[in-house]
């Protein structure tokens, strides 16, 4: 169902301690683009409701990451977002990333079928307890990062600007709708890495850039 959904439904999050029930005939953030589903399987209940919320946001990414060459990026730049992230579980090819931005959070989960291709599902959550899963439950270390959008030639680039024990890597990251899409690269860009995998979030988590 589109947004609107007459039907009295729940964001669903891969927590118990992380959802919220909206009020009957509440219509669903159009950020979020939710459909609400019933669930007719004991197996897919969620909590004690009988709806769950199905972010159709699920998607392919297909990313491909650059170092960079100099600052003059910045003189595009937005003013940037102030991130903080953990991972709630990872290994070499999937991770369950938490992460915070301002007044926003998200429950993040991928698996890379390719270097450059994962599938993705992310689902809103509430910001304390996104807050408390980062404290609380999140393995190794946290990445923190502003993250800053710049436009170029058609296309958005996301630069991150790490902090803390990754202070001193800066990246761009830019997606694409396939794996051989042609783009033009700025004057600012630097080595591509996206094979490598040191630069994966979730690895910097583990073994930080100030300790390579």
């Amino acid at each position: 169902m589109p947004n609107g959904c007459p039907q009295s439904c729940c964001y669903r999050y891969l927590s118990a301690i992380a959802w919220q029930r909206l009020g009957s005939g509440a219509a669903v953030p159009e950020r979020e683009q939710c459909c609400c589903l019933l669930i007719a399987s004991p197996q897919m209940t969620f909590a004690d409701s009988e709806y769950a919320c199905y972010n159709p946001r699920m998607a392919i990414e297909i990313e491909r990451k650059f170092l960079l060459r100099d600052d003059s990026w910045r003189e595009q730049a937005d003013a940037g977002v102030v991130y903080r992230q953990g991972y709630l579980a990872s290994d070499p090819l999937s991770s369950v990333r938490v992460r915070l931005a301002g007044d926003r959070a998200w429950l993040n989960i991928k698996k890379a079928t390719s270097a450059l291709r994962r599938l993705e599902y992310e689902y809103p959550i509430p910001v304390d307890d996104a807050a408390e899963m980062l404290q609380e439950l999140c393995a190794g270390g946290r990445i923190d990062k502003t993250r800053y959008h710049v436009t170029h030639a058609g296309h958005l680039w996301e630069v991150d600007v790490f902090a803390g024990a990754n202070a001193g890597l800066v990246v761009a990251e830019i997606e694409l709708d396939d794996e051989q899409e042609v783009f033009e690269t700025p004057d600012w860009l630097g080595e591509e890495v996206s094979h490598d995998s040191r630069y994966y979030n979730m690895n910097l988590a583990k073994k930080p850039y100030t300790q390579w």
